[in-house]
C-alpha cells in the first residue's frame, strides 16, 4: 500500500506570470519536480531565465509609477479584496502546499487563512502612510520627512515554507507602494504560482506583481538586475553570502531573514507538561523544517530526566505518514540529501556521546520511497557539538541540563545564530529578566509559534539576518526615507 501521490491536475501550470500574461514555460532549464512523500515525479517545469527575469523587471518598472501614485485608500481596498480571495481559497489551497513540499493537509488552511491575516493587516497601513515635521534651529525654515516605496523589490523565497514567506514579503511592500519580482522556488513551486494568479484575480493593476520560478540562477540574475531596487531573501546563510556578494556590486540593499538554531529554555517552575508539548512542536512544524523552530532544549537539571521521558513519550503519539492523510500530523523532510544529511548529523552525535531517546532511523515499509524520519531527539548534548550548533532542519530535537539562570542564558546565546528563543517559566520576573538577556530577535515566554502573527516585528540577530518583517517595522522595510528642508527666509 503506497501513499497518495499528488495529481498534477490539480495544480499550478503557469511557472511564469509576466505583466499580467500567465506564461505556460519560462526559457530556462526544466526541472523534474520531486514529491518527498513518494519519491516520484509529479510533473516538469520549464524554469525561467535571465531573459525571463528581465521581461519581468521591465514589467513592475512600468507598472510602478501608477502604483506608487495610486492612492492609499484603493491599495487599500485592492489588499482587503486580495485577503477575501485568498480566506475564500484556503481549503483549496491546501493540497497544493502538500504537493509542493510534503507538508500536512490539515495545517494547509491554516496557510491559507494566514496569507489572508498578512494582506488584511498591511492594507490597514497603506491609506496611514504619513511623514512627519522636524524643528530646525539656524534659520526660519520648514523640515520634513516623507516616506517612499523603493519602487521595485525583488523577493527570493525558500522551498520549506513559500506562501507563508511569500506573502509575509509581498504584504507590506505592496502597501508601501512598491512592484514586486518574486521568485518561487523550483523545489517547492505550486503555492507562490498560485497566489500569483490570485493577485491578478483580485484586480491588481498588470506589472505591480510579476511570477519567475527557477532556481539560483534566476535568484542571481534577480540580485543582479539593475531594475531591481531592493532584495529580500529568506532562506539559508550559504546562498545569502553569495547573494550579499552580488549585491555589492551595485550596492543594492539587502534584507535577510535566515536560519536558526533556536533555544528553549525549560525552568524547574514552568508547567512541565505545556512546556514538553510545546518542545515537541520544534520537531514537528513544518515537518522539523522551521527557520525558527526550538531545536535546542535547555532544561533545568532537576527536572531533566522527567522531562525527557514526557518528551519522548509524547514524540510516540505523533503520527508521521502521508501528508495527505487527515490523521497526519508530520510528514517527510524535503528530499533524499537532506535525509542523509540529516541522518549523519545525529549519527555524529551518538558517536560523541549523545544519547539516542528515540527516532534516528527512516522509516521503512510503506514509508520507505519517502524520505521519512520520526522524531528524533539526542539527550546530553554536548553545547559545542555540531549538532548542538548547527541549524539540522529535520525533526531533530537536541536537549542539554543546565545548573543555574546564568548557565542556561549562557547556553542560548553561546551561537551564531539569534532568531528566536524559547522561555518557559511560571515566574514572571524571570521571564523578564531572562528574555531581556537573550540576544535574539523574537523571544516566545511559554509559547511556542503563537507570536509568529502580521502585526508584529520577525527577524534575527546575528547569522540569522537583519531587518524585520511584520508590523510597523516591516512596513518601514520597504520604504525609503526622504528629507526636505525649505527656507522660509528666502
Amino acid at each position: 500500500m503506497g501513499f497518495q501521490h499528488p495529481s498534477r491536475e490539480a495544480l499550478p501550470r503557469h511557472p511564469l506570470i509576466i505583466g499580467g500574461t500567465r506564461e505556460a514555460a519560462g526559457h530556462g532549464a526544466r526541472h523534474a519536480h520531486v514529491y518527498p512523500g513518494t519519491g516520484g515525479i509529479t510533473a516538469e517545469i520549464a524554469l525561467a531565465d535571465a531573459g525571463d527575469v528581465d521581461r519581468a523587471v521591465a514589467a513592475a518598472r512600468a507598472a510602478a509609477p501608477a502604483w506608487r501614485a495610486l492612492p492609499g485608500d484603493q491599495r487599500r481596498n485592492l489588499m482587503l479584496k486580495l485577503a477575501e480571495r485568498m480566506e475564500a481559497e484556503a481549503q483549496a489551497l491546501a493540497p497544493m502546499l502538500t504537493a509542493e513540499n510534503g507538508s500536512i493537509l490539515i495545517a494547509g488552511p491554516h496557510m491559507g487563512a494566514d496569507a489572508a491575516q498578512k494582506f488584511r493587516y498591511f492594507a490597514g497601513w497603506a491609506d496611514k502612510i504619513e511623514g512627519r515635521t522636524i524643528a530646525t534651529w539656524g534659520g526660519p525654515a520648514h523640515d520634513y520627512v516623507s516616506y517612499e516605496p523603493w519602487g521595485v523589490v525583488g523577493i527570493i523565497v525558500p522551498w520549506n515554507g513559500p506562501l507563508f514567506a511569500a506573502t509575509m514579503v509581498m504584504a507590506p511592500a505592496l502597501a508601501a507602494g512598491n512592484c514586486v519580482v518574486i521568485k518561487s522556488p523550483e523545489l517547492a513551486p505550486w503555492s507562490v504560482m498560485r497566489l500569483v494568479e490570485i493577485i491578478h484575480e483580485a484586480g491588481f493593476p498588470a506589472g505591480v506583481v510579476n511570477l519567475v520560478t527557477g532556481g539560483a540562477d534566476v535568484g542571481a540574475a534577480m540580485v543582479s538586475h539593475p531594475g531591481i531596487d531592493k532584495i529580500e531573501f529568506i532562506g539559508s546563510g550559504a546562498t545569502a553570502r553569495k547573494i550579499l556578494a552580488n549585491a555589492a556590486q551595485s550596492l543594492k540593499p539587502v534584507g535577510l531573514e535566515l536560519g536558526g538554531k533556536s533555544a528553549v529554555l525549560v525552568f524547574a517552575d514552568a508547567d512541565l507538561q505545556a512546556a514538553a508539548r510545546r518542545g515537541l512542536s520544534g520537531a514537528v512544524s513544518a515537518n522539523g523544517q522551521g527557520c525558527v523552530n526550538g531545536t535546542r532544549l535547555l532544561v533545568e537539571r532537576s527536572i531533566y530526566e522527567p522531562y525527557l521521558q514526557m518528551l519522548c513519550t509524547m514524540a510516540g503519539h505523533v503520527k508521521v505518514g502521508d501528508p495527505f492523510a487527515m490523521d497526519c500530523f508530520m510528514g517527510p523532510v524535503i528530499s533524499q540529501n537532506a535525509l542523509d544529511r540529516i541522518q549523519g548529523m545525529v549519527r555524529r552525535g551518538r558517536d560523541g556521546g549523545a544519547r539516542l531517546l528515540c527516532g534516528g532511523e527512516r522509516l521503512g515499509g510503506d514509508h520507505a520511497p519517502g524520505y521519512f524520519l520520526p522524531i528524533t531527539v539526542l539527550a546530553d548534548v554536548a553545547p559545542d557539538s555540531e549538532i548542538a550548533r548547527d541549524e539540522v532542519f529535520g525533526p531533530v530535537l537536541v536537549v542539554t541540563p543546565f545548573d543555574s539562570e546564568e548557565e542556561a542564558i549562557g547556553q542560548a546565546n553561546d551561537s551564531s545564530y539569534g532568531l528566536g528563543a524559547y522561555i518557559h517559566t511560571q515566574n514572571l520576573a524571570r521571564a523578564h529578566r531572562v528574555a531581556g538577556a537573550m540576544q535574539a530577535g523574537q523571544i516566545q515566554v511559554n509559547g511556542s509559534g503563537e507570536a509568529m502573527t502580521p502585526c508584529v516585528p520577525f527577524g534575527g540577530m546575528k547569522q540569522s539576518g537583519h531587518g524585520r518583517l511584520g508590523g510597523l517595522e516591516g512596513l518601514r522595510e520597504f520604504q525609503q526615507v526622504k528629507n526636505v528642508w525649505v527656507n522660509l527666509a528666502a
